[in-house]
């Protein structure tokens, strides 16, 4: 089969791969559409992911399918269901597991392997996080469920309440996502970010925007003008993490969602969170109960591809696209054609 593989930094080739034989439990997805990811981009400038990918592999992380080949999967699992999975499984059986914080585990699983024509899914992942879809659901919808439930996780440990004021430091993706919940739960929602298409993008999605050419700049953005309850770094750069603690109200919450390169520190100013007795708290990754309320967002019609799929590419031209991404390509979200 055809697939993309990372070999190092910046170094991905597409070629021809041996399908792997299933061990008992997995199941083999024939991929219908594949997406790209702020994380892939992460993975193919550094040419690694300690916990999640190690070259030579084939990457991708968000993608849905059609099951074209079982062995032992139970749950009725079959040749021919419709289905999406996650990009990682908990053990179930540590301490953040038993205490319901299965993001944290200290075995996760990770899947990758979306940009190819199938991917072979551990059983341990079948147990958990491969989910049926109805039969409408289209699979470029679908294929959205990881990152959505990552923002799901995000908003929900903020404790998003309808009226607040939200803003949300970055127009990518994962910050469109946090706008379209928002909105969705009653939130007066800003955005603050760069790109004209991401932008429009916020705009659409009923959120209003602030262009930032600069981003330690963020002086069009005060708590005297706008008092907002609540701030989202959608970013992962220190000086937004740093710039996020300044915009927020006094008894705010500041969600420092964006992670930053391993190393990177940030300052503080200690009177500022005292006395101006602020929450700040950090939300990463996903459990199994969040990708099955993404999936609802979804299937309801609060998410839909529409709103951040904008390009389309083949998987044959898929090294010069994250090329392109390296180099500013501003598309919130390009679908893979991975028979192309």
């Amino acid at each position: 089969m055809k697939a993309a593989v990372l070999y190092g930094k910046e170094h991905v080739r597409v070629q021809e791969v041996a399908s792997k034989p299933l061990r008992p439990g997995e199941v083999r997805i024939r991929v219908e559409a594949a997406l790209t990811c702020g994380t892939d981009l992460k993975v193919f400038k550094r040419g690694y992911h300690a916990k999640m990918i190690v070259p030579p592999a084939v990457f991708g992380h968000e993608l849905a399918g059609v099951i074209s080949e079982t062995r032992d999967a139970g749950a009725g699992w079959k040749t021919g269901d419709r289905v999406v999975v996650a990009n990682s499984a908990p053990c179930g059986v540590c301490f953040y597991c038993r205490n319901r914080q299965e993001n944290l585990c200290d075995d996760l699983l990770f899947l990758n392997g979306g940009y190819a024509e199938s991917i072979v899914v551990p059983s341990r992942l079948v147990q958990k996080n491969l989910l049926r879809l109805k039969p409408d659901t289209e699979f470029r919808d679908a294929a959205l469920v990881e990152p959505l439930a990552c923002v799901v996780q995000g908003v929900e440990e903020t404790s998003l309440k309808k009226g607040e004021r939200l803003l949300v430091i970055g127009a990518g993706p994962i910050g469109l996502m946090f706008v379209a919940i928002a909105r969705h739960l009653g939130c007066v929602v800003y955005v603050a970010g760069r790109g004209e298409k991401r932008l429009a993008a916020a705009q659409r999605l009923g959120a209003r925007v602030f262009k930032i050419t600069d981003s330690t700049d963020f002086s069009g953005l005060t708590t005297k003008n706008v008092p907002f309850d609540v701030v989202i770094e959608a970013v992962g750069k220190p000086e937004t993490w740093q710039a996020a603690v300044g915009l927020v109200r006094k008894g705010g919450r500041v969600n420092f969602f964006g992670g930053c390169p391993s190393g990177t520190t940030v300052s503080l100013d200690t009177a500022l969170l005292h006395y101006s007795n602020l929450t700040l708290l950090a939300s990463f990754h996903h459990t199994p109960r969040t990708i099955r309320r993404a999936l609802e967002l979804i299937e309801s019609g609060v998410i839909g591809a529409a709103d951040f799929v904008d390009g389309k590419c083949p998987l044959s031209e898929l090294p010069a696209l994250f090329k392109s991404m390296t180099a500013g390509n501003q598309a919130v979200k390009t679908l893979i054609d991975v028979r192309a």
